[in-house]
């Protein structure tokens, strides 16, 4: 077996079928890796589309209309470009459209589609769908949604109203264009998970002057006869008896429980030419019959007999130590379940930013409109949560500020408000941060730990009253904590709620001991009293390096203008945005939580 992972350290590590605790998707690790390598993070999933539409306008004289859905994509530029076509319906003004519009939905981006229904004329039902001219058919109407919008639905459905975009002045029969309904269903033939420990006993040592370093290598067999790695192992090293860590795979990553399977234990070989000990074939059902009966199965070894090849029996075994299988639900079940995002914001209104009322202050309002860095970070973050948020009232806090009158408050109601905490929508946060500036005086020093624990109050309230909320704090700053420690405690005790945090560094301070907080190299934070979090719920970027990819939307003036959210441009050529960027690893978080508390969609 050459070339497979030819460094070392690599070469030596486990490959797919790993623990699958925060696993978003179905895809695989070279997938995974790909994408992650090009700048792109988290969930990736497919959906599918389905549509229908009620009561539309007839436009035909002596019959109903014969309506046709096209689908559009708003591109980067802000241009709708089409994607899909609908069968024709015949005769119907309440029509169910049987061909599905297959998309993938990507949970940092803000994926605007556009519906536009059509009557197509008679003379033109025996013409491809695909081949019609769209101006010589009748409009029926339009409208347009968020995909986001669709799958944080409850049921998954969302109806809009049909409207007539050329029909600058209303008419008597503008409110008569019709519903129509999107229903979305994620893309799964089977998300049943087999978990196993596998063992070999006796095996040949193929070293000279030591045991072997085995390693197991799991394919499936194709309807060619060609076998596909779907994973491998660890390296045990200088072992004749080793037992594996467990393995993980979806049996729609293998095919189906009875797809055949080739496992190959090899002798590892740091040029990459890794020596075969021996091999068997078994299905995941027949894996599951060798653990319930306890038994093992004598790898084979392919031996040349004249021109064939013919298996050698050896004493070695194969053993399943341990099998299981489990429901792996997804971050879409979650939502379609009822669960919710609630999105709270904390703002750094320390002395550090500068006096807001000069251009070189970090907290500077442009009169033209422009926004600062702090304004683009809660717009851009709030603008992907906020569809996963019900009643869209938020939490708004400052700290590091001295109210008028008052001493230096480490979390304040950003609204001015001594009793409640909410402001209503992303429009209310952008508000109550421009009010707040001309009625505290900029102060400090900065500390988190305050609001940590604010946030941590809501999360745990709502836990014990069993709501299906999962909370979700920005943290926008631009300077060093000096609270490093307290901060390291709240966010060990809050590791155990439904709770992830998102940190924002503006400007041009040392943001090192940030990237601490956020354990994205897999040491844990630890507590004063030794306690080790029980998972990581920190995600830090700085702005800095992202803010050159951010939108070119940046007049907020363009904020609030027709829709209440606005299609701001989410992909870059050249890398993430800083949304990207940020919420890379909250769907996963958001499992890790669940699946740690056994907590299902349907509890």
């Amino acid at each position: 077996m050459g070339n497979c992972c030819s460094d070392v350290g690599g070469g030596m590590t486990a490959i797919g079928g790993t623990a699958p605790s925060t696993s978003t998707s179905n895809q695989n690790d070279a997938a995974d890796w790909y994408f992650k390598s090009h700048g792109i993070h988290g969930i990736f999933s497919q959906i599918e589309l389905s549509f229908s539409a009620t009561n539309l306008r007839d436009r035909d004289v002596f019959s109903k209309s014969d309506p046709m859905v096209v689908v559009y994509i708003q591109e980067r530029d802000g241009a709708f470009t089409e994607v899909f076509r609908t069968e024709v319906v015949l005769n119907s003004l309440n029509p169910t459209w049987i061909t599905k519009y297959t998309i993938t939905y990507q949970f940092e981006i803000v994926q605007i589609l556009l519906f536009r229904v059509f009557d197509v004329d008679t003379q033109f039902h025996n013409v491809e769908v695909k081949m019609l001219k769209l101006e010589e058919q009748q409009s029926l109407g339009e409208a347009s949604c968020a995909l986001s919008e669709i799958v944080s639905k409850p049921n998954r459905s969302l109806t809009l109203d049909l409207v007539q975009r050329e029909e600058s002045v209303p008419s008597t029969h503008s409110q008569h264009r019709g519903k129509f309904t999107v229903h979305a269903e994620e893309c799964f033939s089977s998300k049943t998970t087999a978990e196993m420990t596998l063992k070999c006993l006796n095996l040949e040592s193929k070293d000279l002057f030591s045991k072997s370093d085995p390693f197991l290598v799991i394919s499936k067999v194709v309807e060619s006869g060609m076998s596909i790695p779907v994973c491998k192992t660890e390296v045990s090293k200088n072992d004749l008896n080793p037992t594996w860590k467990p393995l993980f795979l979806n049996i729609q990553q293998v095919g189906s429980k009875d797809s055949p399977l080739v496992i190959e234990c090899f002798n590892f070989n740091s040029n990459g030419k890794h020596d075969l000990i021996g091999k068997v074939q078994k299905s995941l059902a027949d894996l599951e019959k060798l653990h319930s009966g306890r038994e093992g199965e004598n790898l084979f070894l392919p031996t040349p007999v004249g021109h064939d090849n013919q298996n050698k029996a050896l004493r070695s075994k194969l053993f399943v130590e341990k099998y299981s299988e489990t429901v792996q639900y997804t971050f879409l079940d979650y939502l379609a379940a009822g669960f919710e995002l609630n999105f709270m914001v904390a703002i750094d209104f320390t002395a550090s930013n500068g006096n807001p009322r000069l251009p070189d202050s970090l907290h500077y309002i442009d009169p033209s409109g422009r926004l600062n860095a702090y304004q683009k970070a809660i717009y851009e973050v709030g603008e992907v949560l906020q569809f996963y948020d019900a009643d869209k009232r938020f939490p708004a806090w400052g700290f590091g500020a001295r109210p008028i009158d008052g001493p230096v408050s480490h979390c304040f109601n950003l609204n001015g408000s001594s009793n409640y905490c909410e402001v209503e929508g992303i429009r209310g946060i952008m508000m109550a941060y421009t009010s707040a500036l001309f009625n505290v005086s900029l102060a400090g020093p900065t500390l988190f730990g305050h609001v940590i624990n604010r946030a941590a109050m809501i999360a745990s309230q709502s836990l014990a009253n069993d709501a299906k909320k999962y909370f979700v704090l920005l943290i926008i700053t631009d300077g060093v904590i000096t609270d490093l420690q307290e901060t390291k405690d709240a966010l060990v005790k809050a590791s155990d709620l439904p709770l992830s945090i998102l940190i924002v560094g503006v400007g041009g301070a040392d943001f090192k001991e940030m990237e601490i907080l956020d354990a994205d190299k897999g040491e844990r934070l630890e507590s004063s009293t030794g306690r080790v979090a029980s998972r990581d719920i920190v995600q830090f970027v700085p702005f800095r390096d992202v803010q050159s990819k951010s939108s070119t939307h940046s007049d907020i003036s363009e904020m609030f203008r027709i829709w209440d959210y606005i299609t701001i441009d989410f992909h870059f050529a050249d890398g993430p945005s800083v949304v990207q960027e940020l919420l890379a690893e909250l769907p996963s978080q958001f499992l890790a939580y669940m699946r740690s508390r056994e907590i299902k969609p349907c509890s």
